[in-house]
């Protein structure tokens, strides 16, 4: 625990990718095979159960050390994390930490599995009388892990290449060389750290196993930029299919089962039984990749009816009739047993042609290939993409291999141009972290008659420069409080972009967008001209 709370802090103090990358690599090294295991797992983006509420969490370590709750809220208004804040209050409050059991010097393997795993099945005295030793105990730094590790919400700006990256090295200073792509492979789908699964990750490809159920890395596309897809060369060159606006997902027949993996390796196989139904014809040893759609009548349903599905573990009977899905295919990872991820594009497009025709099953299509010989034509289809339910266009090199991430060059998107309203900025309140002292979370409304309604939230758009202006303009200008939340002077009008919108019971507007981010601040509009809640309707209408 100590040691990791080390790379931690060494992690969190620099945004150099190279510097990263180096201190995962020394500390895999030099860590116990178990500890290595459970880091990756952490640093990977996995998570642990979350033990306690950050809420009480934050509540009962104030308690401990007499703070008041007014003061706790203050606190984290300012510092924007819970953790940091719980730290950094109990370091204050109490004397010199008193670590009578040596739980600072344990190794993070058997905090885990002998501290925290057992802690999220104790009820709540249990759970207090736990803290209440460890807060004692433990160094800032290892409080500050601590409450992120138990709370769910340990992030550092480590994605899982960067991890993977960091093992290759490893490897390398081993003198036993693995390749990325084995190692991201390894680390894809379900898996338990420990460690001999530490060190299957670094044994060369022959060595390593592979549970049937294991799914592949994802090929993930890269957008097409404003010019158009007309720099990519001869349009010969490329397969044009739609861009469905489902989930992403593998389907896995081997050993006479048969899995279901969505892009974020979540296992929903119990989740959509007539899919795995039409699995069950496969050819033993076929990977396929493709989109879960909510699908009737030949066409698929708008994606809010797929979340309906996707938001229960167990589906019923009726929510069964009324969203049925299929599976859309569009590429083959292994035929046979054997991985062709290596082959031309082409030659796995007949391959599941193939495969999808002797299946014959209505719940397992192949994503149709698309006319047009020419750029110009494909743009003239992309312009139907939103009245087909679909987000517009993917392009792939008739070439290509099926690479793993999103490398430049064999895969583009060419998704449809963004609904768009003028809304005006009417709540702000800080964000989290590095953000915490600046109004980032804002809050949009359009015209109902006289009367600004909320209509969205945005995070995301602004410049630092302009999240600076903006701030000291919200702060000059706010008209009421309520917590950390500022009710601001209906003056300021931005352009919000979104992919997608529905009518919502649940939203003041009634209606809901996908995805909501700040394109343009409008300081050439009057926030009269903002847009009226009867033109986003029609958006829903159109």
């Amino acid at each position: 625990m100590k040691r990791f709370a080390r790379l931690y802090a060494r992690l969190d103090a620099t945004r150099s990718t190279r510097a990263k990358v180096a201190a995962m690599a020394d500390w895999f090294a030099k860590a116990p095979p178990a500890d290595a295991a459970w880091a990756v797992y952490l640093l990977a983006g996995r998570r642990l159960k979350r033990t306690v509420a950050p809420s009480a969490y934050a509540r009962w370590a104030a308690a401990s050390v007499g703070v008041p709750e007014w003061l706790l809220s203050t606190s984290h208004a300012t510092v924007g994390d819970t953790a940091e804040t719980v730290a950094l209050m109990i370091d204050t409050a109490r004397p010199t930490p008193t670590d009578a059991d040596g739980v600072a010097d344990r190794p993070l393997a058997a905090w885990i599995t002998e501290h925290l795993r057992p802690l999220a099945k104790a009820d709540d005295e249990q759970k207090r009388a736990a803290l209440s030793g460890w807060w004692a105990a433990l160094p800032a730094d290892q409080l500050f892990l601590l409450g992120k590790v138990l709370t769910g919400a340990l992030r550092v700006g480590v994605s899982r290449k960067l991890v993977v990256r960091a093992l290759a090295r490893c490897a390398e200073a081993r003198d036993a060389p693995v390749d990325e792509a084995v190692i991201l492979h390894r680390l894809t789908g379900d898996w338990s750290p420990s460690a001999a699964f530490f060190e299957s990750l670094l044994a060369p490809p022959e060595d390593g196993t592979r549970p049937p159920s294991q799914p592949y890395p994802y090929f993930l596309a890269t957008p097409v930029d404003d010019a158009g897809p007309e720099g990519l060369g001869p349009r010969a060159e490329w397969q044009a299919e739609w861009k469905w606006d489902g989930i992403r997902g593998q389907l896995i027949r081997r050993g006479g089962e048969a899995w279901l993996w969505s892009r974020g390796e979540e296992l929903v196989t119990p989740r959509f039984p007539a899919v795995v139904e039409a699995a069950a014809g496969l050819p033993d040893g076929t990977v396929l990749d493709g989109e879960l759609l909510a699908w009737r009548d030949g066409a698929p349903l708008p994606f809010a009816e797929l979340q309906r599905r996707l938001n229960r573990k167990r589906v019923g009977k009726t929510l069964l009739a009324e969203v049925p899905v299929a599976f859309m295919a569009y590429d083959v990872m292994e035929r046979g047993g054997e991985d062709i991820r290596a082959r031309p594009l082409e030659e796995r497009r007949a391959a599941l042609d193939a495969i999808v025709e002797s299946l014959g099953h209505p719940r397992l299509m192949a994503s149709p290939i698309l006319d047009g010989d020419t750029w110009q034509a494909l743009a003239e289809a992309r312009e139907s993409a939103r009245d087909r339910r679909v987000e517009g266009l993917m392009l792939k090199r008739r070439g290509s291999p099926y690479r793993a991430g999103r490398p430049r060059g064999d895969w583009w998107k060419w998704k449809l141009d963004p609904l768009t309203v003028d809304a005006v900025l009417i709540y702000a309140q800080p964000g989290s972290g590095r953000r915490a002292t600046l109004l980032t979370d804002y809050t949009f409304g359009v015209w109902r008659g006289d009367t600004l309604v909320p209509f969205a939230k945005a995070y995301s758009g602004l410049s630092d420069a302009e999240i600076t202006e903006l701030d000291r303009w919200l702060r000059s200008h706010t008209r009421e409080k309520f917590g950390p939340v500022r009710a601001v002077d209906p003056e300021q009008v931005f352009e919000i972009a979104f992919e997608g919108i529905r009518r919502s019971t649940r939203h003041k507007s009634g209606v809901a967008v996908r995805f909501p981010r700040m394109v343009r601040w409008r300081r050439d509009k009057p926030a009269a001209e903002a847009d009226t809640l009867a033109a986003v309707e029609a958006l829903i209408e159109g």
